[in-house]
């Protein structure tokens, strides 16, 4: 017989969608959020809404801040270190256990997403690119072999997509970002994973360096710019 497929949640749909807006800028870093309107612009009832905000909360997308409540999550400088850091860590560690344990897969599919990426830019499709961007460096997870890993990382990716998404705005960083991943995946081909790494470290170093040390709200901080 065949299983049964069993739909997703309405609050997991709802989770879905808002975790989207957020990673797209369209919910952008340390707005305001309210079940009520959430609930009016997806049309749905706020039981789910209130549900799939509990869960965008334990990904760290939306913080209960008083006495403004539910916002849109924001970084300090010093968060963006520390999650640079947590990256740089769980990339380069899956980066060279793929590279171990699944080359041609990996390098197959980041070839792949390097030609998304190559269509979305000439089509003037940022959105596309940032959505292909995300897709490149969880590819090194994805076959690294170790599900801990991946899933540490899933935790993780919405942040890291949406803080990709706001550093796009600045200029050349989508540029500069795009060569790099070329000369990772043209590095990898040739089987040079240390350099690879060193690229991969300065390509995620460099989001570090976007902020000044002394900034505590970089969604704050952008504005006043």
């Amino acid at each position: 017989m065949k299983p049964i497929e069993r739909p997703q949640s309405m609050s997991g749909e709802v989770a879905g969608r808002i975790r989207e807006a957020i990673i797209a800028g369209d919910l952008g870093l340390g707005e305001e959020v309210s079940e009520r309107q959430l609930a009016e612009r997806l049309g749905v009832s706020k039981t789910p809404v209130r549900e799939a905000l509990a869960q965008l909360r334990l990904e760290g997308l939306v913080r209960f801040s008083p006495p403004r409540g539910l916002t849109v999550f924001t970084l300090s400088a010093e968060e963006i270190r520390e999650m640079c850091e947590l990256r740089q860590a769980l990339e380069a560690g899956a980066l060279k256990f793929a590279m171990r344990r699944n080359p041609e897969a990996l390098l197959l599919s980041l070839a792949d997403v390097l030609d998304q990426m190559t269509a979305s830019l000439d089509a003037g499709d940022i959105r596309a690119y940032l959505t292909a961007d995300t897709l490149f460096h969880l590819r090194f997870l994805e076959h690294c072999g170790n599900s801990h890993l991946l899933e540490t990382y899933r935790m993780h990716v919405g942040k890291i997509a949406a803080l990709r998404t706001h550093l796009a705005q600045k200029p050349q960083h989508t540029e500069k970002s795009f060569h790099e991943h070329k000369v990772i995946v043209d590095l990898l081909g040739k089987g040079d994973v240390a350099a690879s790494l060193d690229i991969l470290d300065q390509h995620i170093d460099r989001t570090k360096r976007t902020y000044s040390s002394t900034i505590e709200d970089i969604a704050a901080a952008d504005k006043a710019g």
